[in-house]
Parts: C-alpha cells; structure tokens; sequence
C-alpha cells in the first residue's frame, strides 16, 4: 500500500514539473537533440580518416555545430516566407469557396451552402498560418538559450566520463551504467535517422505532387508533411488533409481537393505501409498500444512538441525498466513481442 502510494505521488509530481516547467524543460530538450545531432554527426564525419587524424574535436565540434545552426536559420527563413506569402494569397481565393458550393446547390438541387456555410466557407486559414507563424516565433524566441544550453553540453561532454567514473567507482556498475546509456544512444539515433530519411522521402515525393498540381508554396506544404511525419499514426493523416484543404481556397473545386487526398495519400501509404517497415524493420519494438497512448499523453502534457517526442521518449523508458529487475515487467509490456534484449 505504501509503495503505491509512493508510486502515485512521484508520478503525479513529476507529471505536475512537466507541465509547469515546460518553458525551461522544453528549450533544454531542443539543445539536447541539437547536442546529440552534433555528436553522431562529428562521429560520421571521423569515419573519413583525413578528418579524424588532422582535425581536432573543438574543430569538428564547432564545424558542425554552425553548419546545423545554419541550416535551421535557412529553413525557418523560407518557412517564415512560405507562410507570409500563404497568408498574403489568401484574400484572393475567399470566393471559390463559395462560387464551388453553390455549383453543388445548382446541380443536385440541395441547400449545402446553408449547412455547411460555418464549417467551410468560413475557414479562416489567415489564423491557421498565424498560430502556426507564432510556434516559430516561440521556438525562435528560445533560440538563444537552446544554443547556450547546446554549447554548454558540448563543453560538459568532455568530462562526462570521468565523472561517471567518480560516481559509479565499482567497474561493474560503471560498464552496466554505461551499457544503458550506450544502448539509449544507439537506439535515439537509430530512430532519428531511419524517420528523418523516411520523413524526407515523403516530403519530396509529396513536392513533386504539389507541384505539379500547382498549389502554392509547395515546398511549405512539403516540409509540414516532413514535420508531421515525425507524429506517430495521426500525423500522416494530418499532413495529407491540410494541402488539400487549402486546394478548396486556391481552386475553388472539389476535384484537384480530391485528387490531392488521393496523390498524397498514396504516397503516405506506399511509405509508411511498404518503404519504412523495411528501412525501419522491427528495431523499436514498441507495442503500437503503447505508441498511441504515448502519443496521447505526451500531447496532452507538452502539445505537439510532445508527440514529435513521444517515441524516443518510450524507446528510453523500455531501455531503462528492462535494467532493473522491478520494473522489467513492465518493459516487457511496453514491447510488441516481450523480448527486452
């Protein structure tokens, strides 16, 4: 009884501290991922013998730590100027809306307009864009302190070791300390990049399909399918819906609306149903119940963000409960076939 009690307390503090820590815990995540990106991409970088021998590792580290900062300032620029423009073409397109509509009344001699006048018609995509502008001004708002945070972690590397070292002084529990962290890098990274190639393969297949169609700003369009791609299960089908629906703006027709759903939606199901199973295997062995709850949870607790995170959030927690005899049940619950090694 005691124990659960414990149990209890400790779950609902901690989830209170995420809640209410969220502007300090989240900039310090973003650094985290920037600082482990940095790290895996410096060791690629030592598999080029000239590189690993004449190079020194504050060089490497510095090199890739701009060349990173870089790419997410020319990214952020363009999405920034995709949105603008968005928002800007907006206000030529609010008729086709209803000009579309009203050929259905004609035809099929229905009221649709009447019934359907506030869910469509009156779409105001302007605040969509704005909300979305207004997550980056957030994440660019907090920049400085994830680049502070990145550099700070970069420096602490150097005598992360020793310290383990200093604090695990038996060898056993140092090695079986340092399996676990060894086995949660392995794992994070694994995922990072099998997803971001999957991710990537999808966006630029979405591009081409959206540019051809011929909607606006099509490589904003490509990178939120990129993005929401990261979202287990219901961020496919999010990032499907979102070009389309915005077509009906552009076009004012029901036909390239569908045509959209159906090109997009074709490359999500040849990607995530045919292409990713291979590239990604069964690797995370994450029990798809589990994945959904996940998702659930950390997007109540922490929004979007949280959902992006959700999956190597659950990765890590299978890796550490499968260490320790107590809560090794439940690391077998949380795969998809029970097998923790």
């Amino acid at each position: 009884m005691k124990n659960a009690a414990n149990f209890f307390i400790v779950t609902i503090s901690t989830v209170l501290i995420l809640i209410y820590a969220e502007g300090l815990i989240i900039p310090f995540i973003f650094a985290f991922l920037l600082w482990f990106l940095t790290v895996e991409f410096r060791k690629q970088l030592n598999k080029i013998t000239f590189i690993e021998q004449k190079l020194p590792k504050w060089f490497k580290n510095v090199f890739v730590f701009i060349l990173m900062i870089s790419s997410l300032y020319i990214i952020v620029e363009n999405l920034y100027n995709s949105i603008h423009s968005l928002s800007a073409s907006y206000s030529q397109y609010g008729a086709n809306i209803e000009s579309t509509i009203s050929k259905i009344d004609d035809t099929f001699q229905i009221n649709l307009k009447k019934k359907f006048d506030s869910a469509i018609v009156d779409i105001d995509f302007t605040s969509i864009l704005s909300s979305i502008l207004n997550e980056l001004s957030t994440v660019l708002g907090d920049a400085f302190m994830i680049i502070i945070y990145a550099l700070f972690l970069l420096l602490e590397e150097s005598t992360f070791s020793v310290k383990l070292k200093k604090l695990y002084p038996q060898k056993n529990n140092y090695e079986k300390v340092n399996s676990i962290l060894g086995k949660i890098e392995t794992s994070v990274f694994r995922y990072l990049r099998l997803k971001t190639v999957v991710s990537l393969l999808t966006g630029f297949l979405s591009f081409l399909v959206l540019y051809f169609i011929g909607i606006d700003s099509p490589v904003f369009w490509a990178f939120l399918i990129f993005l929401l791609n990261y979202i287990p299960t219901i961020g496919s089908l999010v990032a499907t819906v979102f070009p389309a629906a915005y077509s009906l703006i552009q076009f004012g027709n029901f036909s390239t609306l569908f045509i959209i759903l159906a090109a997009v939606g074709a490359v999500q199901l040849l990607v995530g149903n045919y292409i990713e199973p291979r590239i990604m295997g069964k690797s995370l062995n994450i029990s798809p119940l589990i994945t959904i709850i996940a998702l659930s949870v950390w997007g109540q607790i922490w929004g979007i963000t949280g959902m992006v995170l959700s999956v190597p959030i659950t990765v890590i927690m299978i890796i550490i409960f499968s260490q320790f005899e107590q809560t090794k049940a439940v690391a077998i619950m949380m795969t998809e076939n029970g097998d923790i090694e």
